[in-house]
């Protein structure tokens, strides 16, 4: 569940297309829709460098039970690289994709659920949210009379939100009794202690944030259990070696477990892959453990290339998965073989000529790199024009095309319009370097 790569959506060539690209259905009319039809507002946030996007798509929004979804609740798939659906993530405060954000009408939410999900957790809950039983107020409501499971989804719902502090205010104005016995139920002390975690990564406030996931670790965090630990990694940075070598081997046992059990099986009850794999990368690099790391990965890719045999179009997930193993491991003689064998098996976008364009740039390939950045700049929209764009000129520029890099800019920024000014900055300051 990674949350930013500039990437593209696969379009026509036609100037009518691309403005159309530029202006996807709106969540405004979304919601007048859902009025019309007295249902709730499915908003399915998504994007094409998203890699759980994929699994979700391909694995999880599927069958019979999205079909009762769809008839349940107007469904909407929202760009978060289009100019409305980045405005829609600013204004509900999403920063994961996939997001499945439920809105009532109004546009008061329902609920949401965050990230790539195995099937069974993702209908679960929303079947929760689309009956009205998780709307963060009814299940505060809940809480304040005492019921102590939904204290713990209300504090999962701060979680879902990022919003740490917001949650933990809201715990401490709890009733007294009540809080008294949240104090000592699990699922409750579970996420709040991730929130902490969550509060103390954020504020650099490096102690607590290892104190806490310490905690987390120890409870039955299930297949968070690598998210949580990418969290230990980062903040444990600072401890003296010795010390966080201890801490963080010491986790490495369960983590292999859940591999062994949960990850690598044919029916993974753990559906973000590729989180799993280089958490447990990074945490056997963090302890000096080479051969380790290069074993996990090197399972991974034997894992994944068994499952396509060949085929990548048959899973985009595992065939992107693939694509980071090999990066990851250094093993860029594969994965330069790969990357045409993906643009090829997925030839209406241009995520693998981006990326592989950017690879190559990366690499002091300018040349390698310009003829894959220019197909990949032929049909972008929203902020991957800016992206691409920028990625383009830089090749131009190491290629003494200083005309040219000068073009490609003026038009992303005309295409652009008032959209993406952060992006818009950082394309504009390539031509000042």
């Amino acid at each position: 569940m990674k949350f930013s790569a500039p990437l593209l959506l696969a379009l026509a060539f036609s100037a009518n297309a691309i403005a159309a690209a530029d202006a996807p259905p709106r969540v405004d009319a979304g919601l007048a829709a859902a009025a019309r039809e007295q249902r709730p507002l499915l908003l399915d946030f998504q994007a094409q460098w998203c890699y759980s996007c994929y699994f979700m798509a391909t694995h999880v929004l599927t069958g019979a039970q999205w079909d009762d979804a769809v008839r349940r609740a107007h469904v909407l798939e929202v760009d978060g690289d289009s100019p409305d659906g980045a405005r829609w993530m600013e204004k509900l405060a999403i920063k994961a994709l996939p997001s499945y954000v439920v809105l009532k009408p109004d546009g008061g939410e329902l609920g949401r659920i965050v990230g790539e999900q195995p099937r069974d957790k993702f209908y679960a809950a929303l079947h929760k949210i689309l009956a009205g039983s998780d709307a963060l107020d009814v299940l505060k409501t809940k809480a304040a009379g005492g019921s102590l499971e939904a204290a713990g989804d209300v504090l999962a719902s701060y979680q879902a939100r990022d919003a740490f502090d917001d949650g933990l205010a809201w715990y401490a104005q709890l009733p007294a009794s009540t809080r008294t016995a949240a104090d000592h139920d699990a699922r409750v002390a579970l996420w709040r202690e991730r929130l902490r975690m969550q509060k103390a990564l954020r504020s650099e406030d490096r102690d607590a944030c290892v104190a806490s996931a310490r905690k987390v670790l120890a409870s039955a965090v299930g297949c968070d259990r690598y998210y949580v630990l990418e969290g230990l990694i980062e903040c444990s940075g600072k401890l003296p070696g010795g010390e966080r070598k201890a801490v963080l081997q010491a986790q490495r046992p369960a983590l292999d477990a859940l591999l062994d059990r949960q990850v690598f099986v044919a029916a993974p009850a753990c559906a973000d892959q590729r989180s799993a794999t280089l958490v447990a990368a990074d945490l056997a690099k963090a302890v000096g453990d080479a051969a380790a790391e290069k074993a996990v990965l090197d399972r991974a890719i034997a894992f994944v290339r068994a499952a396509l045999r060949e085929d990548y179009a048959r899973d985009r997930n595992l065939a992107d998965n693939l694509r980071v193993y090999l990066q990851r491991a250094g093993r860029m003689e594969e994965h330069d073989a790969l990357l045409p064998k993906l643009i090829a098996a997925y030839p209406d976008d241009y995520v693998y000529a981006y990326r592989y364009g950017r690879s190559l740039l990366e690499r002091d390939q300018p040349s390698r790199a310009l003829p894959f950045l220019e197909q990949a700049a032929q049909k972008t929209f929203g902020a991957n024009r800016l992206y691409v764009a920028e990625l383009h000129a830089k090749a131009l520029l190491a290629l003494h095309r200083r005309a040219d890099a000068e073009k490609v800019v003026a038009e992303a920024l005309q295409q652009n319009g008032p959209w993406f000014p952060q992006a818009a900055a950082k394309l504009k300051a390539v031509l000042k370097s």
